[in-house]
């Protein structure tokens, strides 16, 4: 079965394609066929003028009408699409939303913080893990931060909070902000085993490419403030120079590491684990489980 999602974050459009197969065991694999990536930066227009400009909003028609091609060339019957915290900020957005599908035929649900970080959870990347510690989904985006807490076995707590990384770029996070995380974190994730963290999003994978870490290897949260600090020196250009970043991830992963750090500090977590999983792939999973039951 060949499934598909599109993901319309604060920073970026992601389609990804995977190809649901059931393995000898009988366990449902997710092979992933392709993944496409556009920095469309929509979140740069709502947090600071409250809307999509008509300059975004001609790219993101462009983006699904492209995304449309691939899913007709690649053959898939099933799509879920969500946008997330600039969507959801944009006081256009249904506008935005109406021509989309006008022109493509792509309907797009404007989804809350909640179900962002239930869509995250469905990855089950912790049901997989030893039980002898418990574990923080940390979901950083260009809009908003998704947390969702695991242990014993179950989901304990999810949260979403208006902290990504444009907003910080954008001087639009305050103490209280941070305050509110801290406390929320501090009151909800207590524990009994030692706490590990799963981490998600474009910028924690670029870190740990950079880290030359093996797979399934933990980075440190030592390495994390090293590296934030490492980069937090350099200007934009000299990250997209030295480091060979993208300029849509170069001025994005400093906020994104301040945020990193600070959650696993005020959690007292030491390691996090960086599976390669995004909202997109929970999306695919739930698609699938929704057409399983059907």
């Amino acid at each position: 079965m060949r499934l598909a999602a599109i993901d319309i974050g604060s920073n970026a459009a992601r389609l990804l394609i995977s190809d649901v197969i059931i393995d000898d065991k009988g366990q449902t694999q997710f092979n992933k066929i392709n993944l496409v990536r556009v920095p469309l930066r929509l979140g740069f227009d709502v947090f600071e003028y409250g809307k999509i400009s008509d300059d975004k909003k001609y790219m993101i028609v462009q983006t699904i009408k492209a995304y449309k091609h691939l899913l007709n060339v690649y053959n898939v019957k099933s799509l879920k699409a969500c946008a997330t915290s600039a969507m959801r900020d944009a006081t256009n957005a249904e506008e935005v939303l109406k021509k989309i599908k006008t022109e493509t035929g792509i309907d797009i649900n404007v989804i809350s913080g909640d179900e962002e970080a239930t869509y995250i959870y469905q990855n089950h990347i912790a049901e997989n893990l030893d039980k002898e510690h418990s574990y923080l989904y940390i979901d950083v985006g260009g809009g908003s931060t998704e947390l969702t807490f695991f242990s014993n076995g179950k989901l304990r707590y999810k949260e979403s909070f208006n902290i990504g990384t444009i907003r910080l770029l954008k001087g639009m996070v305050t103490e209280a902000n941070w305050n509110d995380m801290k406390d929320h974190l501090r009151n909800n994730t207590k524990s009994s085993l030692p706490m590990i963290a799963i981490g998600s999003g474009g910028n924690i994978n670029k870190v740990f490419s950079l880290s030359k870490k093996k797979e399934g290897k933990p980075l440190s949260l030592e390495l994390l403030k090293d590296y934030l600090k490492e980069l937090s020196a350099f200007s934009v250009e000299d990250r997209i120079r030295i480091y060979k970043l993208r300029e849509d991830r170069a001025d994005v992963i400093v906020p994104a590491l301040q945020i990193y750090v600070n959650v696993m500090r005020w959690a007292n977590i030491e390691e996090i684990y960086v599976p390669k999983i995004g909202l997109a792939d929970g999306l695919i999973q739930s698609l699938y489980e929704e057409l399983r039951i059907k």
